[in-house]
């Protein structure tokens, strides 16, 4: 069964993903960005992501530990949301057998 505390951090975590580029886009729609405002736009969700998972690096569990290390390497190939899944579920595999 899932932690309380987990699923309110993954549903915090959507929230604020989903507000950044909603309010990004009402805040902007009317104005011309230029290209480095547009990549800094497209980088905050993986921003909150990082902000997210950034504690773990400090954890001694070896299943985080490994999990954290798969994800960077996804990260280096994939774009986001195949990286997000790929980490989630060598995360979920990895606390399960080790």
């Amino acid at each position: 069964m899932i932690h309380y505390s987990t699923l309110i951090a993954i549903i915090c975590v959507a929230a604020t993903t989903y507000l950044t580029r909603i309010l990004g886009y009402l805040l902007l729609k009317n104005r011309t960005l230029s290209t480095r405002s547009q990549r800094i736009l497209q980088v905050i969700p993986g921003c909150v992501l990082i902000s997210v998972i950034a504690p773990y690096f400090v954890t001694d569990n070896p299943a985080n530990l490994i999990a954290m290390i798969i994800t960077l390497l996804a990260a280096t190939y994939f774009s986001l949301l195949p990286t997000v899944i790929i980490s989630i579920g060598a995360t979920g595999l990895l606390r399960y057998f080790i």
